[in-house]
């Protein structure tokens, strides 16, 4: 499945900003089941220093400055993505999910080292008992690893209601876990704090939702922005996608920007600002379904 996607953010300004530097994470991921065919990022006014380079976690990121005077700020970013069905193992087939956790702290490899970095806390998931709790009632004793964990995806999107007016992306998660609603990020941090509370490896992915569904199928929520889900790990199999937003296991509906471990990581867009005043956000997302195979955008 190939995809022209487009992601513009609009920042105005009451007041005249002097200078501003920014990062974003807008460039889509390269990864076996995904390719980037084409990137292009444009920026208004001009940027005076512009740069692109990998992240600690891989994820290229773009940083820039901006030296002139200005009250609106015009990030644009528009690619080429193709996008491969990937397969999924019989949960019953998977290893007990406490083997997972006695397997991470014997494994030394560079490779094992980092999947053990994501079961630890991170600046905005706590490990909580209270999520421990939570997530053992789908983490029962010797219970298949993928089963236990599409158990916990299907109880979030149950016992949590998407409302975008409930949370901002500085409320804590276990104020989320009070409250009972929240967002895609909120459930996607969610889902991750339950498994690292238990010891198990989650990080946190950012992405898009194809805009429209395809014929017969329903619509899925957060598809008009972008979209957040988690990846749990497991031994043989690799890292799996789940999204507790629309219980699903992500396809070719969900597009991969980055990854991390938790949404301070990965934020699309983010700053500083001498001057500005004060300032509004607008963020218009489009993933738009290509029937031919064009290597460009438009």
């Amino acid at each position: 499945m190939h995809y022209k996607i487009t992601h513009t953010t609009t920042y105005s300004y009451s007041e005249a900003v002097s200078i501003c530097h920014n990062e974003v994470h807008l460039t889509p991921r390269e990864m076996p089941r995904q390719k980037c065919l084409v990137h292009r990022l444009t920026i208004r006014p001009n940027p005076a220093v512009s740069d692109q380079q990998a992240d600690y976690f891989g994820n290229q990121v773009t940083f820039f400055t901006i030296q002139q005077t200005h009250r609106k700020l015009v990030i644009s970013a528009l690619s080429r993505v193709e996008v491969l069905p990937t397969a999924t193992p019989d949960p019953l087939a998977t290893p007990a999910w406490e083997v997972v956790t006695q397997g991470l702290k014997k494994d030394l490899s560079p490779s094992g080292l980092d999947v053990f970095q994501y079961s630890h806390a991170s600046p905005q998931i706590p490990v909580s008992s209270v999520l421990a709790d939570y997530a053992r009632q789908s983490f029962t004793p010797g219970r298949p690893i993928l089963s236990a964990l599409l158990d916990l995806n299907a109880r979030i999107h149950r016992d949590f209601k998407y409302d975008p007016t409930a949370t901002t992306v500085s409320t804590p998660l276990l104020e989320v876990f009070r409250l009972r609603r929240g967002v895609c990020q909120d459930f996607a941090h969610l889902g991750i704090g339950c498994l690292r509370s238990l010891g198990l490896p989650a990080r946190y992915v950012s992405g898009y939702l194809r805009t429209n569904p395809p014929p017969g199928k329903a619509r899925l929520v957060g598809a008009d922005a972008s979209h957040a889900w988690l990846s749990a790990y497991m031994p043989g199999v690799g890292w799996i996608d789940i999204d507790p937003t629309n219980n699903s296991i992500p396809q070719t509906d969900h597009l991969t920007l980055a990854w991390g471990r938790d949404y301070g990581d990965v934020c699309p867009v983010q700053g500083v600002v001498l001057g500005g005043g004060n300032h509004s956000m607008h963020v218009a997302v489009d993933v738009e379904p290509l029937d031919d195979n064009r290597g460009s955008v438009d």
